[in-house]
């Protein structure tokens, strides 16, 4: 019996991958449609990355960590019960998504032309209308082997939209059970911050745009209201919440998440130092450097004359400060490289290997968004895919907020309107190389 259900996951497997190859081509020839004035936006490029002065000497910028004090945490964790680890959530699944061939025409649009997705699945409507979609980061970025415990898991994180004014901008995040790739079940987990001394806790207002999963930490960016430029989450430390309503925090029944069954409240944050310290909008892991290093970058206007700026940061490495950025002399998490791109409506930034992967949106009138690879190399440039009889490079998915690399998969994984997918490393590279911009395609 194992081994039949072996062969049918096979078949399924393969199925789902000629129907996206399917996807691509039909997404392909709808790309062939692009007007010259889309071309023209896409085609330019933006050139190689420049280096920035500011990454060096004491002038770099930098984050300041704050922690809530541990006795905070213990007088929450008293109030609400023992805090379970990531394998408790992943057994109360809320839900599951659906797989690739069971999305809609119109959510398959949100997928790229080229390179094409390699795994595709769709969130239902029910569950996620009135939540935008935000950032993703998978048990890839927190360790190593892939595996966190026993479990392949993908975090993908939403904002609300609707509901009350109190409402709007609640965070959440889904825990999603990876171990089978052909069923993905979820457990939606609210996101907060402990207040009033560790005797309640908020609910964290803000547009996930980034999001790190490193070690035990969890890293969440913070939107430009909040004093905090990232939060810190302590993946050992999700508790129950034991009353099932729209309310956030203490209650005269319980502890309420808006909804769902667990919290995930904040253990630290890292705010803004000084006046001119960027703010990261968009975060992912880089693995291939020594120590692993945050990735981050600002978001830039569509044809705006602002350039973004992109820049690492190194993770500690000293013991009792796992998954936590590596201060400096004075305390501050600094800076240790910055780098200037030409690309206006950047989003989701990722770098490995020496590249940087950066993603634009799509612009007014356009049906996708673009995947530039980037280096400081002048003779290489800035590379992007190609689609449509016009040699257009508008062939990345519609808005992905960010990019996740799983080293153990080789895969990048993100996601874009209700569509959440996978993409080889490998082929964001060849795909890219094989035509520079403003060369044609042989």
């Amino acid at each position: 019996m194992r081994q039949r259900g072996r062969h049918r996951r096979r078949r399924r497997g393969r199925a789902v991958r000629a129907f996206l190859a399917g996807t691509a081509l039909a997404l392909t020839a709808a790309a062939t449609m692009i007007s010259a004035s889309q071309a023209t936006v896409t085609d330019e490029g933006p050139g190689a990355l420049k280096p920035l002065a500011a990454a060096t000497g004491t002038g770099r910028p930098g984050l300041t960590q704050d922690m809530v004090p541990q006795a905070d945490l213990n007088r929450l964790a008293g109030a609400m019960g023992t805090p379970v680890g990531v394998g408790t959530v992943l057994a109360h699944a809320d839900g599951a998504l659906r797989d690739a061939d069971d999305c809609s025409t119109a959510e398959r649009a949100d997928l790229p032309v080229s390179p094409a997705a390699t795994r595709a699945y769709c969130w239902n409507s029910g569950d996620t209308e009135g939540w935008q979609p935000g950032a993703v980061t998978t048990s890839g970025d927190a360790d190593d082997d892939g595996v966190w415990g026993s479990n392949r898991v993908v975090l993908s994180a939403w904002s609300a939209t609707g509901g009350t004014s109190a409402d709007q901008g609640l965070a959440r995040v889904a825990f999603v059970d990876a171990n089978d790739l052909g069923r993905l079940s979820y457990t939606w987990v609210l996101l907060a911050v402990p207040v009033d001394g560790g005797r309640d806790y908020r609910g964290l207002v803000s547009h996930v745009s980034g999001m790190v999963w490193y070690q035990d930490k969890l890293l969440v960016t913070a939107d430009d209201g909040d004093a905090a430029a990232l939060y810190v989450y302590d993946m050992n430390r999700v508790q129950r919440a034991d009353v099932i309503g729209e309310a956030v925090g203490r209650t005269d029944g319980g502890w309420s998440a808006h909804g769902s069954r667990f919290v995930l409240p904040a253990v630290g944050s890292y705010r803004l130092d000084g006046t001119g310290t960027p703010r990261p909008t968009t975060i992912s892991l880089d693995r291939s450097t020594a120590p692993d290093t945050l990735v981050a970058g600002e978001w830039t206007l569509d044809g705006g004359d602002r350039v973004a700026r992109l820049w690492r940061f190194p993770f500690s490495t000293a013991a009792g400060h796992a998954g936590l950025l590596a201060p400096g002399a004075d305390g501050r998490a600094r800076v240790s490289e910055a780098y200037e791109t030409k690309l206006t409506g950047v989003r989701g930034v990722l770098s490995y290997g020496g590249a940087w992967y950066v993603s634009r949106a799509a612009g007014a009138g356009e049906r996708h968004g673009v995947l530039w690879r980037q280096t400081t190399a002048e003779k290489d440039g800035a590379r992007a895919a190609e689609c449509g009889t016009a040699g257009s490079h508008a062939c990345w998915s519609t808005r992905t907020e960010s990019l996740s690399y799983w080293a153990e998969t080789g895969e990048v994984w993100t996601q874009s309107g209700r569509v959440l997918f996978a993409t080889p490393l490998s082929t964001l590279a060849s795909t890219a190389s094989d035509h520079p911009a403003g060369m044609p395609a042989q």
